[in-house]
This record gives C-alpha cells, sequence and structure tokens, in this order.
C-alpha cells in the first residue's frame, strides 16, 4: 500500500492512468473491443520506447550547456546521482505525457490512412490502453527496484537487473519492465556474468561517468535541491564521493 501511494502521489502517474480510464471509455463508447488486439501491439511498442527513450535520449553524453544539462538532471541524470531520492523514481510530467499524445496522434493517424472505420478508439487500444498499462508497469518495476522494502519474486529480479545498470555499469540493461530484458539482449546492452565478474562496482558509481565535482553537476543539485527534497550533507556527499 506504501508503494502504491509513493507511486500515486507523482504528478506524471495520475494523469497517464487518468488517459488509460479515458482510453477505456472511448473504447466503450464506440463498442470497439474487437480493436482490442491492438492493446499487445501498444505495449510491445512502450517496450521498445522504454528502452529507446532510456538508451539514446536519457543517457545522451553530457551537454556543455548548463541549461541542457539541468533538462537531462531532472530527466535522469539526477536518479542516478541520487538514486534513492523518490521523487528521481519517476519520469517527469513534462515527458511522459507529451511522448503519450504524440503516440496517440502517429497512431491515429496510420488507422485513419489505412482506413479503419473507428481509427479514434483504434488509437486509444493502441496507446491508452496498451502502452499506457506497460508505462505504469514500469513506473511500478523501477519504483520497486529502488525500494528498500519487501518485495515479490518478479521485482526482486528486475531490482537485481537495474542496480547492475546503477552500479555497475550505466550503459547496461535500459530496460526496466519484466521481459525488457529481450530488448537488451538483441541490442547488445546486456551484462554477460563473466563481464560481470570483472567489473568493479566503485568505478561505475559516478554520476554517467562524470567527476563527483563537475561544476556541471554541483550547479544542478544546488538549482534543484528544494525540488527533489535534498539535503545538505546529501549535496555535499554526492561532490565528494
Amino acid at each position: 500500500m506504501a508503494r502504491l501511494k509513493l507511486m500515486f502521489s507523482h504528478l506524471s502517474v495520475q494523469v497517464l492512468f487518468g488517459l488509460w480510464i479515458i482510453g477505456w471509455g472511448i473504447v466503450i463508447y464506440f463498442g470497439a473491443f474487437h480493436l482490442l488486439w491492438l492493446v499487445p501491439l501498444g505495449m510491445a511498442s512502450q517496450l521498445l520506447n522504454e528502452y529507446s527513450l532510456h538508451r539514446y535520449i536519457f543517457h545522451l553524453p553530457a551537454p556543455k550547456s548548463q541549461f541542457w544539462f539541468d533538462v537531462l538532471y531532472q530527466a535522469h541524470y539526477g536518479h542516478h546521482d541520487f538514486p534513492n531520492n523518490q521523487p528521481l523514481f519517476f519520469v517527469p510530467i513534462w515527458i511522459a505525457v507529451p511522448i503519450a499524445l504524440i503516440s496517440f496522434g502517429v497512431i491515429y493517424l496510420v488507422l485513419n490512412l489505412f482506413g479503419l472505420a473507428t481509427p479514434l478508439a483504434g488509437a486509444s487500444a493502441f496507446t491508452f490502453i496498451g502502452g499506457v498499462t506497460t508505462f505504469l508497469f514500469y513506473e511500478w518495476f523501477h519504483m520497486s527496484a529502488h525500494w528498500t522494502g519487501k518485495k515479490n519474486a518478479v521485482e526482486k529480479y528486475v531490482t537485481k537487473l537495474h542496480g547492475q545498470h546503477h552500479y555497475r555499469d550505466y550503459s547496461r540493461w535500459f530496460h526496466v519492465s519484466p521481459g525488457g530484458e529481450i530488448i537488451d539482449r538483441l541490442m547488445g546492452t546486456a551484462i554477460d556474468r563473466e563481464t560481470l565478474k570483472s567489473q568493479s562496482r566503485v568505478q561505475h558509481l559516478t554520476t554517467m561517468g562524470l567527476s563527483p565535482d563537475d561544476p556541471r553537476l554541483v550547479s544542478a543539485r544546488a538549482r534543484f535541491a528544494t525540488k527533489y527534497g535534498l539535503q545538505v550533507d546529501e549535496v555535499s556527499r554526492a561532490a565528494r564521493i
């Protein structure tokens, strides 16, 4: 119950859950239950989105511009800087909602182009039901990977692999949702056992490979300390790790 409360305290989760309800409402309104075959396609698509966004956007090389660095810090760098900070567990609303709406619009146009009688219902099934369901599962399992309390077997497995991303090699294991590891293996971003044995945990404790006292990190920490509830000692310690 505590985890569920934490998850739904985040605005992006609340809004996406609202879109999930709207998606079901549209499908029911049109009586388009025959289009629910689009739901698993939407789920698979979101797994690819999860991997691609994490690998190619959230892990972009650190920009020299402090402005763009701050954007990525709020999107993801900050989570690597303070992996146990709860406000940083979740995808920001200014990323999650636009992606959902753009995806909806693209799928609507494609289905309309192919002459589907109810493209609105089809796009809702694909994006708002299938895609958002996978997104909410992602948020749950990502939050659970950083949760210190009791976990079930699947959550423990996700925690183990996601921990390797944070503490062994941040350029590996970009998936979080169960089953997403298949994409990592296909894309060559999994960590094999022999490599894992030879890697040092310490060398990967830095944020995205940056020096702990990198001026861009120091500036971002100071700028967003209040927003993320960071204590003075946390910020000071982060610059010395």
